[in-house]
């Protein structure tokens, strides 16, 4: 994703907002190609990531799948076991006997938000060879369809993987801080998955429709640029900022500093201390692996993203700041923080394919329905 190349530079000392498709490389009155190692350097660390992201993405989706599959298979023994058990009331409200599928349904809305986060994560990945391409060749050479597809295909998957975020970030804190009140069905699911990737569109929507080809200076090469003024782009690209960075950004901290507060609190009073006879179940034990997890999300969301957008930002709020620095010097922080938003997409498989499938997980899970159900055979 990179949003600095399709709007035409106000002035020849100031690198365009939008960059990745729509400088040639080779103009020098608008951004005066670095050198070849430079050049050579960016590509292959982009298809790197590229490949690692995409391969990566692709096993996270292959793993959730085949886990689905499997607990098909294994869930009627176990709903079976589980509705002949007399369990205490917290279970018994969290996963209703007459509804065995519900007591699952919280890990298959997660399963269903990482599929999606995995999916836009791949539909953005596979954008890297169209830059690499851009930056070695002199003029973009995909055609209008490509132009508006491609980068609008930018800003949709942004929008649709930090949507989805945080709306996991949200399930996340529903059912640890209220697990009796967390009631996810397929349904549900589905609705707030599609609900992100609907947002994703209307925002990205403006960019598509406006996006056409012109010529550069010199007659060297087209550019991929929206029709619209100065004052447009930067309305626009304030509102991305805030729908993509800022608003989530906030959102996703607050949910997981609240998180943290109630896994503190959990660990240092006893864990039924209600201050009288509850039935209510209190917050989950806290696990140290799940706050690393917790603030390596959020970490990995502000240290790939709101470096990339202030530098887009800073030449519409601040332009004197940057007529000291070089073109080709702003060129080549363009392509670093470029690549720091396709790490974040290769970042991502990782945390997510710990916090939702841990295979150590599965097998406690499992040992402890196992032992339930032997002890209740005396009752049958």
């Amino acid at each position: 994703m990179d949003l600095s190349g399709s709007l035409p530079p106000p002035s020849p000392y100031t690198f365009p907002i939008i960059p990745n498709f729509s400088v040639p490389s080779s103009s020098p009155s608008i951004s005066p190609s670095p050198s070849l190692a430079s050049t050579a350097l960016f590509c292959s660390l982009l298809s790197l990531l590229s490949l690692l992201g995409i391969t990566g993405n692709l096993y996270t989706m292959g793993l959730l799948l085949r886990r689905r599959t499997s607990r098909r298979r294994r869930g009627a023994g176990t709903a079976c076991c589980l509705m002949r058990v007399p369990v205490p009331s917290c279970l018994a409200n969290s996963s209703s006997p007459s509804s065995p599928s519900s007591s699952s349904s919280p890990t298959s809305s997660l399963h269903l938000q990482v599929l999606s986060l995995a999916l836009a994560d791949l539909l953005y990945l596979f954008t890297a060879p169209f830059i690499v391409y851009d930056s070695l060749a002199s003029g973009w050479a995909f055609g209008e369809p490509g132009c508006r597809l491609l980068l609008s295909l930018d800003l949709l998957t942004m929008h649709a993987s930090i949507f989805t975020l945080t709306a996991m970030s949200l399930d996340r804190y529903r059912a640890v801080a209220r697990p009796l009140h967390t009631s996810s069905s397929n349904s549900s699911s589905l609705l707030r998955v599609g609900l992100a990737w609907g947002l994703a569109v209307a925002l990205s929507l403006p960019m598509m429709i406006t996006l056409h080809l012109e010529d550069g200076e010199n007659q060297e090469g087209q550019l991929c640029v929206p029709a619209w003024d100065e004052q447009s782009s930067k309305a626009y690209l304030s509102v991305l900022f805030c729908t993509s960075i800022l608003g989530p950004g906030l959102a996703i901290g607050a949910l997981y500093a609240t998180l943290g507060r109630l896994y503190w609190v959990s660990q240092t009073r006893p864990a039924w201390a209600t201050g009288g006879t509850s039935t209510a179940c209190p917050p989950r034990a806290p696990k140290p692996k799940v706050l690393l997890l917790i603030l390596g999300i959020v970490l990995a969301f502000w240290a790939c993203f709101l470096p990339f957008w202030i530098w887009q930002l800073l030449p519409l709020y601040q332009p004197d700041m940057l007529r000291t620095v070089p073109v080709g010097t702003q060129v080549t922080v363009n392509r670093i923080l470029t690549g720091l938003t396709y790490g974040n997409s290769c970042v991502n498989p990782f945390f997510y394919t710990l916090l939702t499938g841990k295979r150590k997980r599965k097998r406690q899970t499992m040992t402890s329905a196992n032992q339930l159900c032997r002890k209740s055979s005396p009752l049958q």
